[in-house]
């Protein structure tokens, strides 16, 4: 029997998985009866943290990086730079409302898998084969009585785990296309025959986005009619991401108090001087959105942006980067207490690489996520360190929110 998961890694969809571009991106939300808010960014592909955010101070990035290391961008200190499309958001930085934890990861170590990277990020657990079921946010949730929540997923994609679990959950999905491959479609109708619900939603989204105007003639070999697929692609997704975070934003000016959605397109092996400067302006204008769609309500929000893991420490030949270990996370919103970077730098000298090959984690993405939980929500520090992360030892406070 074919699994779900195996089927849609052969679909043949650009990155080197279907993990790394899902059809449609993850949205989900959670009421509760607090004022502050949260919203979660998951980057799926592996966001390439030194070059989101360069560490120009470090002599070994020349060296390791010869060619993306030359538009590495404008200082945000004697260590870091900031890549120039991520510019937009040096405003905030000013403000005192961005904030960078370079050289972080989740306990997920050497498979360099983006499915089982981003298992274990949104799970929040210690590796892929623990015991706990369901994703952080809910396990958290559910832990927390009077609480009611939504969920929305993706057509083509596995319930986001970050959500899963007992904690309730309806659906909704934004406008979106389908290219998808006479081929594909036959294969999504057969493999899921047997299964009523997700059958009649997937072909219903495929009837609407070609009613719509939404879905691309596709040729027999997977590849779109149009001369200009990357532009119309780049330009799709910017105008997602907008729209997506615009949606987030509406949410949680009324009642939901968390949110989650997801960016797609960091699998940058080839080329990512030019893929990369795409998929960073959107989280740009993700980011940007939610500061001015929330108003006044931006003050008491925080923003977490992860990605299940980084990319190697030096360029391949095709001037790309590979899987790594250690990447970079960024928080954003009025709620910070300044603009700050957390954690320790490992260097970039062989010896201090992990493996002599990936930038070495110096510090565990879910301990932040949990002093941010903390913060916003007041969570029992043992409900964080045993529900929502177990085994996490969360440390010393890093001292993240005003």
């Amino acid at each position: 029997m074919i699994s779900r998961r195996d089927a849609l890694k052969s679909l043949g969809f650009i990155g080197c998985s279907a993990a790394a571009s899902p059809l449609v991106t993850t949205m989900s939300f959670a009421q509760a009866p607090w004022e502050n808010r949260l919203a979660v960014i998951l980057l799926r592909g592996a966001m390439d943290g030194m070059s989101a955010l360069p560490p120009i101070g470090d002599p070994g990035l020349s060296v390791l990086r010869p060619n993306l290391s030359q538009n590495a961008g404008a200082p945000l200190s004697g260590l870091f730079g900031l890549h120039p499309s991520l510019e937009p958001l040096r405003p905030l930085w000013a403000a005192g409302e961005l904030s960078f934890a370079p050289a972080v990861s989740t306990p997920y170590r050497d498979g360099r898998s983006h499915f089982d990277g981003q298992d274990v990020l949104e799970a929040g657990t210690a590796g892929v084969l623990s015991g706990q079921r369901g994703g952080w946010l809910n396990r958290l949730l559910d832990a927390v009585p009077g609480l009611s929540g939504d969920t929305a997923f993706a057509v083509g994609r596995e319930k986001p785990l970050i959500l899963s679990g007992p904690f309730p959950s309806r659906s909704w999905s934004p406008e979106t296309r389908l290219d998808l491959s006479p081929q594909a479609r036959l294969l999504l109708e057969i493999m899921y025959a047997d299964d009523p619900l997700f059958h009649a939603a997937s072909g219903d989204a495929i009837e609407i986005a070609q009613s719509l105007g939404l879905s691309e003639e596709v040729d027999s070999f997977g590849e779109m009619a149009s001369l200009s697929r990357t532009a119309q692609m780049n330009q799709r997704r910017a105008s997602g991401a907008k729209t997506i975070a615009g949606f987030a934003a509406q949410r949680l000016r009324e009642d939901a108090r968390i949110a989650a959605f997801s960016l797609d397109g960091w699998d940058t092996h080839r080329n990512q001087g030019q893929a990369l400067p795409n998929a960073l302006d959107r989280l740009s204008t993700a980011v940007l959105t939610l500061r001015d769609d929330l108003g006044p309500i931006w003050n008491q929000t925080t923003v977490l942006v992860m990605t299940e893991f980084g990319r190697t420490a030096a360029e391949n030949g095709t001037k790309g980067t590979d899987h790594g270990t250690g990447g970079a996370m960024l928080m954003a919103g009025g709620a910070l207490k300044a603009a700050q970077f957390f954690g320790k730098w490992p260097g970039l000298a062989e010896a201090d690489l992990y493996q002599r090959r990936d930038l070495l984690p110096t510090d565990d993405v879910r301990r932040y996520s949990a002093w941010v939980m903390r913060g916003l929500f007041g969570f029992d520090k043992t409900l964080l360190e045993t529900v929502a992360f177990p085994g996490l030892d969360m440390g010393a406070d890093p001292l993240i929110l005003a």
